[in-house]
């Protein structure tokens, strides 16, 4: 409830913190102690040996968002993997976190819509890098008096990104809250003993695990689509669809 209902600190910075902002924080700073611990152990790993404990997960982890940029962006995008990792554990951790009485993250639209930004600014970044200048035709297609639709739809991405993953926490947090408030009541009580843990595994673990799928599969999706099509893409869509 503490930090739920936000930190007050008037007296210090004459402004109130959201709670949520305080478990994305929280979340970060899991994140970069797990790289810096991972990073450490790795280095002093003997590359001959096959890994152990949390550097074997690692691997593992790596392996998969690898191949699975591979697989969906194509090799123009190897090196993205990174931001992939990164982006789909600040997801699942700031959903498990409310499993430690913490607010989940997302419930704030202004999280959410950060998150958003980010893909936004790699999809465009990513148009420039392969378009170069023609990258501005995008705004003035197919006629330039279309330039007013192209500037407002451009933002669909932020909009679509940011309110799923905003609206899927927000009931999660809305049915358990009203669970808890109902399971409250003394003849209810042992009852709620039994279906809040199977609440929070679902919305809180399961139901992580899908928004961090959807949110950056979506990224991967609408990022590759700015690439241009090599032939050798073609050929392997035609032999797919042949």
């Amino acid at each position: 409830m503490f930090l739920a209902s936000g930190i007050n600190i008037d007296n210090i910075i004459g402004f109130r913190i959201p709670g949520e902002f305080i478990s994305a924080l929280i979340v970060i700073l899991i994140i970069i102690i797990l790289s810096l611990v991972i990073g450490f152990k790795a280095k002093r790993a003997d590359p001959l040996k096959k890994p152990k404990g949390i550097l074997n997960i690692a691997e593992i982890l790596v392996s998969f968002v690898d191949d699975q940029v591979s697989k969906l962006m194509g090799p123009k995008f190897k090196n993205f993997g990174g931001y992939v990792l990164g982006l789909g554990l600040f997801i699942m951790f700031g959903f498990i976190i409310g499993l430690l009485g913490f607010p989940n993250p997302f419930t704030y639209l202004g999280i959410t819509l950060a998150i958003a930004l980010c893909t936004l600014g790699a999809i465009h970044i990513t148009s420039m890098r392969f378009k170069h200048l023609s990258y501005f035709k995008r705004y003035v297609e197919p006629l330039p008096f279309f330039l007013p639709i192209n500037l407002v739809s451009m933002w669909a991405p932020v909009f679509s990104l940011s309110f799923r993953l905003f609206g899927n926490a927000l009931a999660g947090y809305c049915i358990v809250t009203i669970c808890y408030l109902a399971f409250s009541i003394p003849d209810s009580f042992s009852f709620g003993f039994v279906v809040t843990p199977l609440l929070h595994a679902y919305f809180d673990i399961f139901d992580g695990l899908i928004q961090m799928a959807v949110f950056t599969m979506l990224t991967m999706v609408n990022v590759a689509q700015e690439a241009p099509e090599s032939e050798e893409d073609s050929k392997l869509l035609t032999e797919q669809l042949a």
